[in-house]
């Protein structure tokens, strides 16, 4: 760990919240000629700040060797377009986004989200560090800067004349080693009399639905509505509105602008969150201290199902290659003595390897080739379009497994969540 103190307020950090063991990068994916090469397992081993409250993980490897090759891409998900277009829709009907605004959005990946301001004419940026990501969205004629945001690229930026008059940030912040930069960063870009959008995994909902697979060394800080507002105070910007949204196990869109502008009336819905998350003690350090006895006690529910599937002589594959769920098979112990082989649409990852474990990724079609007994879902936020897409797993009587927030089975019919 490069720094025993808060990368918010700066305070030493004392205070375990959740010990995972020791783990590879979540998305360091294996090729197959790595095979016989040793990996690097880092701690996992998240802390609170006991004075400003961020749940926080140290950084074993710069933002630059995670994220400037990278293997997710979001247009492989068709319920994060769907979660995007509906955002782009509500945002331009909320603030009268047109022709005259510009849009600036922080790591934009393949331009699954700017795609749809660009449609109705509007001006956009992206800005996306990975430069293989970026290449797809500028194949789309998506303006797209490969690099990564803080105060530097803001300030050449501002330099060139440009600003956002409506910046967004999607699953970034959690991913940013120095925060305070990069939110001195926003504030240099935004225009006037602009507004921040950012969404990321509500702390909340990780303690209250065991998602502890949602940390990973890529994953820094883990916010709650409390700890996010301190960093923003800290940098002149304030939080006019919040929302809670569904996507990534539950997380929290926030509505931000300078401090000093009036521009923006804050929203009832500020107040309720704060006081949501004072009933459960997030406003202080007692809430933080139950957690890894859930952890735990799934872990031993996951082994023993996988144990007991073998020893009946029943076959299991998992679905999916997200980092949420390199964490999981990581922390529990498991290969391919007890889960065959994962499968997964992005074509990216398809013939590499899970880090850690060394599972192989397959196309999605060995499913129906394997007919597996039991579909070990690691997305398990996409459960329900999961469950939909392989509803040809009941022809064999197959059934799908959700490891979070506690072991469940489902038929194929159980489309509901």
């Amino acid at each position: 760990m490069t720094s025993t103190v808060c990368r918010s307020c700066w305070a030493e950090l004392t205070e375990t919240f959740c010990d995972l063991g020791l783990s590879p990068m979540a998305n360091s994916y294996v090729a197959p000629e790595e095979l016989g090469r040793p990996e690097i397992f880092y701690p996992l081993h998240a802390y609170v700040c006991t004075d400003c409250l961020l749940v926080q993980l140290g950084e074993f490897e710069t933002p630059e060797e995670i994220f400037s090759d990278y293997a997710y891409y979001s247009s492989y998900s068709s319920s994060w377009l769907e979660h995007a277009r509906e955002y782009v829709e509500d945002v331009t009907h909320r603030f009268d986004i047109d022709s005259s605004t510009r849009v600036v959005e922080i790591a934009s990946n393949d331009g699954y989200l700017l795609q749809y301001f660009q449609r109705d004419g509007v001006a956009v940026l992206g800005i996306e560090p990975a430069a293989n990501v970026a290449e797809v969205a500028r194949d789309k004629g998506i303006d797209t800067r490969v690099d990564f945001f803080g105060t530097k690229l803001a300030e050449k930026l501002v330099d060139e004349g440009v600003f956002a008059d409506h910046l967004i940030g999607n699953n970034v912040l959690a991913h940013v080693p120095d925060l305070n930069d990069f939110v001195a960063g926003m504030k240099l870009l935004l225009s006037p009399g602009g507004r921040i959008t950012m969404e990321f995994p509500h702390l909340l909902r990780l303690i209250l639905h065991n998602q502890f697979d949602t940390i990973y060394h890529e994953h820094f800080s883990y916010f709650s509505l409390h700890s996010v507002t301190q960093v923003f105070e800290r940098h002149g910007l304030r939080l006019f509105d919040v929302e809670e949204v569904s996507t990534h196990g539950g997380s929290l869109r926030i509505y931000a602008c300078h401090a000093e502008s009036d521009r923006y009336e804050l929203t009832e819905r500020l107040d309720a969150l704060a006081r949501k998350e004072s009933h459960f003690a997030l406003d202080r350090i007692e809430g933080y201290r139950d957690f890894a006895v859930a952890a735990a006690r799934t872990k031993r529910e996951l082994l023993s199902f996988l144990i007991s599937a073998r020893e009946r002589g029943e076959r299991v594959i998992a679905y999916g290659a997200p980092a949420k769920g390199n964490t999981l098979l990581n922390y529990c112990g498991v290969g391919q003595d007890l889960v065959e082989c994962t499968v997964d649409r992005n074509p990216h990852k398809q013939g590499r390897h899970l880090p850690g474990t060394r599972l192989q990724i397959m196309d999605p079609e060995h499913i129906r080739t394997a007919k597996p007994d039991y579909v070990l879902i690691l997305p398990w936020n996409l459960r329900g379009e999961i469950v939909r897409d392989l509803e040809f797993v009941g022809d064999w009587n197959g059934k799908f497994v959700i490891p979070i927030p506690h072991l469940e089975i489902l038929s194929p019919e159980a489309t509901d969540q």
